[in-house]
This record gives C-alpha cells, structure tokens and sequence, in this order.
C-alpha cells in the first residue's frame, strides 16, 4: 500500500467535509418537516414507534384500517378529532411519516460513507472520535423524538413544550457540532484567517450562545402555541409587558409554562439579538478581516436582520404555516451562522 501524498490527504478531508455539510442540510430539511409537522397538528398520528420494522407505510386497506383504530384510541382523536375520518388521518399520517421516514434516511447518509472512510484508513488523527459522537446524538434525537411524542399519548393531546425544545436543542447541537468539524475539515489554511482581539471573539461567542438560548425561547412559544396570542408588534396589544406576564406562582411556571411571558421572552430575546449583531457588526467594520471573515460577519447580520423581519410578519399574520416553518428554519442558520464566524474570528488553537 503506497503512502498518501498531502494532496490525496487533503482531497479526502474535503470529500469528508462536502459529506458532512450534505448531512447537515439533511438535518436541517428534517427541522424544517418537523415543524410544519408540528404546525398542521400531525405528530401524534402514528402512536407506535418501531425504529427498525417502520420503513414502508400502510400498503393496503386493511392496514390503513389498523393504524387508524390505533390512532382512535389516542387521547388527540378522542379529545379533539373525534369526528376525523380515514381521508382526514391519511393527511396527518403521511407528515408524521415523512418525518421518520426522512430520520431514517440521514441516519443511512451518516452511517454507510461513515464505515466506508473507516474502513478505507481515510481518518485524520482525532475524527474517528468525532464522527462515532455524531452517531451517537443521531441516536439519541430519534430517542427524544419517541420521547416527546410520547409525551402527547397519555391524557392532554398535545406534546410536552420541554421535551419538544429539548428535541429542537438536540437537533441544534447536531447541526453546529457537524458543521464545526466540517469547517475544520474544509478550511485548513491558518493564513486565510486575521488574528482579531480576544474582546470581539468572545463577543462573537457571546452571539453563539445568546442565538442559541434565543432558538429555545422559540420552542417554547411553538410547544405552548404561544404565537397566537398578542399578535400585534412592537407592543404586546398596547404594552411592552403585558399585564398577564409574570402572573402565575413560580418563576418556573412563568418562564415555561405561561404564555403571555414564554411570548414576551421570545420577543425580547429576539430584540437583544438584532442589537447585539449590529453592534457586532460595527465594531467588525473596522478591522481588516480576510475576506472569509468578512462573509461570515455579513452573513449572519443578513440572516439576523431577515429572521427578525420574518419572525414579526410570522406574528402579525397569525402563525402562517409556511412563514412558521421559515422562522423556524430560520432560527437555525442564525445559530449556524454565528458558529462559522466564531470559527472565523477564533485562534488557531480553537480549531
């Protein structure tokens, strides 16, 4: 076996970068399934979970006849879809489906190409660690997913607001912890990057983390419907805090479970975000960052200020699906994107 040269190592990281960029675009098709799931009221269709046999759909009447008798005997069709018939289940089934469906499909992209550079010796030193993790969170946010579904076949017929913000945050950490070692794999060349002041890399961190905790806000606000409610901006109909904020026992219920505050949290997080990027993007201005810097600073102020104009038109016209599932999408580039700057901006040492 003849020794790779530093040309052939370098085509197979970025063969490997392209797959785990592909990947992630899957992930992320799969947030945004998950949400017009989630919108058009569809997730508790299926109410059993079979991860292996569960690839094909009902193929025939009969089957079709089953899983409906099994959906009928949920707590969504006797509490809320009594009257729903075949036509009217076919129409939820098949997004519920689609989304599982669609899981099993990444989870197939990540594994086969997975083994296959394993096995071809294409590891960089430390990957191999790297990947098996990713493996494991796919397995884990399948887990989650039949954890909060779950969560809506007991007594109340809907889903757990904290088991689906923790299934939105499980899928937020695949996605940024992908694209982290993609970018790693993809952009070797310490000499394409700036050193920039340990100030503005920590501010860019403080970005990450403030748009992370922003996208949670938002699974609440989707687990409680709370979009549906004050639909009017920049007051919350005729005040900054609604009277109804802040009104119940504990400050637990308040900050997850009471929607004028999981609302009015959302907004103001949201806000903060919109200024702390801008102020980002001034200071950022004044530097002579190297043109990739440079994309990744634009870029996440672009994704910011679009996020926060669709996320205001998503409220003023009442939770459209389309504009929903966007928001909710969009939520995740604002994260992706203030991770590749703080990739950007960080030391050497941080790759």
């Amino acid at each position: 076996m003849t020794t790779p040269t530093e040309a052939d190592l370098r085509h197979r990281q970025v063969i490997m970068a392209y797959w785990l960029f592909v990947v992630i675009a899957m992930v992320f098709a799969m947030v945004i399934l998950g949400g017009v799931t989630r919108l058009t009221h569809s997730g508790l269709s299926m109410v059993e979970w079979k991860p292996v046999t569960g690839w094909l759909p009902p193929l025939n009447d009969a089957e079709w006849m089953a899983v409906f008798e099994k959906y009928q005997t949920s707590p969504e069709f006797q509490k809320v879809n009594h009257g729903m018939e075949l036509p009217g289940f076919k129409a939820i089934f098949w997004f519920e489906f689609m989304h599982r469906l669609w899981g099993r499909i990444i989870g197939v992209a990540f594994f086969v190409p997975f083994v296959f550079f394993l096995a071809r010796g294409w590891m960089v030193r430390g990957l191999t660690p790297k990947l098996s993790f990713m493996l494991v969170l796919g397995g884990l946010q399948g887990l989650m997913g039949w954890y909060m579904v779950k969560s809506g076949l007991v007594d109340r017929p809907d889903v757990s607001q904290y088991r689906l913000t923790a299934h939105f945050s499980l899928a937020l950490i695949i996605i940024g912890y992908m694209e982290w070692v993609a970018l790693g794999l993809l952009f070797t060349d310490k000499k394409d990057r700036r050193p920039v002041s340990k100030g503005l890399w920590r501010y860019a961190i403080g970005n990450a983390g403030w748009a992370f905790v922003t996208a949670l806000s938002g699974g609440f606000v989707a687990g409680l419907d709370a979009g549906f409610a004050y639909n009017t901006f920049p007051l919350m109909d005729g005040s900054f805090i609604p009277p109804d904020a802040y009104a119940l026992g504990s400050l637990k219920e308040n900050l997850f479970e009471d929607i004028a505050t999981v609302q009015f949290n959302h907004r103001l997080l949201a806000e903060c975000l919109f200024v702390f990027v801008a102020v980002f993007w001034f200071r950022a201005r004044r530097i002579d960052l190297a043109p990739r810097q440079r994309l990744a600073v634009n870029t996440l102020t672009g994704i910011v200020v679009a996020q926060v104009a669709l996320g205001i038109t998503t409220l003023l016209l009442v939770i459209p699906v389309p504009l929903a599932a966007a928001h909710q999408a969009g939520a995740v580039m604002v994260f992706a994107a203030a991770l590749w700057v703080v990739r950007e901006l960080g030391p050497a040492q941080a790759d």
